[in-house]
């Protein structure tokens, strides 16, 4: 299958030799986990997985050619029962997920490799996922790093509104679409749905409250949308594709470079 990811930087793509000449020491693996879910009426169902992979493999093209960093196959079943009742959601449970995750650490635990990072594109994996790292981290002793979305990268031009509560569908993910695979975008069957505002910001929320409440998609948004994709452009898409993607890739050096607080570069413990 062929994906965003280079060919270079394709874990699976590698035969067991190649794989055993990789320095274990300093080889960062990244595991995708995304989902297969509804996106309203105008994105397709693998949009977090398609995010996920255009990110990424813009990304590893961002990295210098001898950086031991590969992709491993994505886990795109994620934990998305927040959006069952619309047809197509294919959601795993948050044991099923967490223990796909257990087991692939394992695996390459065995085979020796140090260090993972998980490279999340779905919100409703967030909390399982940081569960996951420091328990890999715990049972195997990998070194293990957690990249959530776009990895805290700002978009120009994005309103506040929709910075704020664009969760699902809205301007964002849409133009990221329109700029990856515009043909899988219906800019006919645009709907618009906010679960607050900014200008009232409500203690008890969805989501970044003081308070939260749990919820359902169908509870709070008919059409599976909660945002706007209305001002999605291609160009825009490109845009904050390109700063994701730049943004994502200085975290891997950082990672590749990394020692945990208390250890010199040798590991000998500092004063």
């Amino acid at each position: 299958m062929k994906t965003r990811v280079a060919d270079s930087r394709n874990f699976a793509y590698l035969n067991w030799k190649q794989v055993d000449a990789l320095p274990r020491d300093r080889t960062l693996l990244i595991l995708p986990t995304a989902a297969i879910e509804q996106h309203g009426p105008h994105l397709p169902l693998a949009t977090d997985t398609l995010i996920n992979n255009e990110l990424l493999g813009r990304a590893l093209d961002l990295l210098p050619a001898d950086a031991p960093v590969y992709a491993l196959p994505p886990v795109c079943y994620g934990k998305s029962n927040e959006h069952i009742g619309f047809p197509g959601t294919l959601s795993v449970s948050a044991s099923t997920f967490m223990a796909v995750l257990r087991d692939l650490g394992a695996s390459l635990s065995a085979a020796g490799f140090q260090r993972i990072a998980i490279f999340n594109t779905h919100g409703g994996n967030s909390s399982l996922v940081d569960v996951m790292a420091r328990d890999l981290r715990a049972e195997f002793g990998l070194r293990t790093f957690t990249i959530f979305g776009s990895a805290g990268a700002t978009f120009e031009g994005l309103n506040p509104q929709e910075r704020a509560y664009g969760f699902h569908a809205g301007e964002l993910e849409t133009a990221f679409l329109l700029a990856a695979a515009p043909g899988l975008v219906d800019t006919s069957a645009y709907t618009v749905n906010y679960i607050a505002s900014i200008e009232h910001k409500p203690l008890l929320a969805p989501e970044n409250g003081a308070a939260n409440f749990a919820w359902l998609t169908r509870d709070i948004a008919a059409s599976g949308v909660m945002g706007d994709p209305r001002p999605a452009t291609a160009s825009n898409g490109e845009l904050w594709l390109s700063a994701a993607a730049q943004r994502i890739a200085s975290v891997l050096l950082e990672i590749l470079a990394f020692h945990e607080p208390g250890q010199s570069t040798g590991g000998e413990a500092q004063a």
